[in-house]
């Protein structure tokens, strides 16, 4: 919605009020003022109050609506279409139970690798208005957490209620290509890609990963992989039986080179986010390789509001007569 003025150089007009309130405040002509018999006891005790002041207060502000209306008062309404063939992106999160590694730190505490990655996601889809994205989690088998759609709001709440254990562990990364593949089958999209985050190596799953790539590939679907967390010692939180959180060193390698070799197959890029400042700067380069143009087509359409402040002239104008002629009314 905007409101504007046609032509606003009527408003100057306004500025003459003041000097003719204050005229007709300097020069009145001798008048008597009377009141019918019975009104008399009832105006003895509001004699000099706010009402008087009622005739002239509708006669001033009538005068306002009246330029007003003569500037044209417009209420227009945007309408934007967006023309854009668009990416479909399908995010494929790890959620074994590695992912609970608290090896990030954020505003100078440890936070786990699951809700760091979340979310750096959620951030990414944030940029990404006009793109169709769909995310699936996976850790011994990928369960879908959203198809592709433009709800992101949708999307980021399920990501938000992602959590470790909801399957049986493991890092299934073949069927998690192939089943994110499976979700990307559309061709009518201009650019399909897959975001691969995992922190190991493929243990279980009945599809080999590089299997799984060449085929994701054939369709035409472009393949980034992030390697997340630190390689080797990390802190690990464990819960006593008291429900007191405590930590422990466990060693967790990270080899490189099956995420690399899927990247490779898949077209596209391997990126290794051993801090939460680069894993940022990972989906910042994502964003900006798999950017699409698109045309935005803006139109206002305008609808005139004279008529409405012309009516309330007309009714301030017919309000400050009827006062004046009747309770207020003056004799020369």
């Amino acid at each position: 919605m905007e409101f504007r003025f046609a032509d606003p150089l009527f408003l100057a007009l306004l500025c003459l009020l003041p000097g003719l309130w204050l005229l007709r405040r300097w020069y009145r002509p001798p008048t008597v003022r009377y009141a019918p018999a019975d009104l008399l006891f009832r105006r003895r005790k509001t004699r000099g109050s706010v009402a008087s002041w009622l005739p002239e207060f509708f006669l001033v502000t009538g005068f306002v609506a009246a330029i007003c209306a003569l500037a044209r008062p417009q209420l227009g309404i945007t309408n934007t279409e967006i023309r854009s063939s668009g990416i479909d992106i399908m995010i494929a999160l790890d959620v074994s139970r590695s992912m609970l590694a608290e090896d990030y730190t954020m505003n100078g505490e440890r936070i786990s690798r699951i809700d760091v990655v979340k979310q750096v996601t959620q951030k990414f889809i944030e940029a990404r208005p006009n793109d169709r994205i769909g995310a699936l989690a996976f850790a011994g088998r990928p369960f879908l957490i959203s198809p592709l759609t433009l709800d992101h709001h949708w999307l980021q709440a399920s990501l938000e209620r992602l959590r470790i254990g909801l399957t049986e562990d493991g890092t299934a990364i073949g069927s998690a290509l192939i089943s994110a593949g499976n979700h990307l089958r559309d061709p009518r999209a201009k650019s399909r890609v897959i975001v691969l985050l995992t922190d190991g190596d493929n243990n279980a799953g009945q599809v080999a990963p590089f299997t799984a790539a060449e085929a994701v590939a054939a369709l035409g679907i472009r393949i980034y992989t992030i390697g997340a967390g630190t390689n080797g010692m990390v802190p690990f939180p464990e819960t006593d039986r008291f429900g007191n959180k405590f930590y422990t060193e466990e060693y967790m390698p990270f080899q490189e080179d099956a995420c690399r070799t899927i990247a490779q197959i898949g077209h596209g890029k391997f990126f290794r986010a051993a801090d939460t400042r680069s894993l940022q700067e990972i989906f910042e380069s994502i964003n900006n390789l798999e950017r699409v143009d698109y045309e935005v087509h803006e139109s206002r359409d305008y609808q005139d509001l004279f008529i409405w402040f012309v009516g309330s002239a007309l009714v301030l104008f017919a309000s400050s007569i009827a006062l004046s002629e009747t309770v207020w009314r003056k004799l020369p």
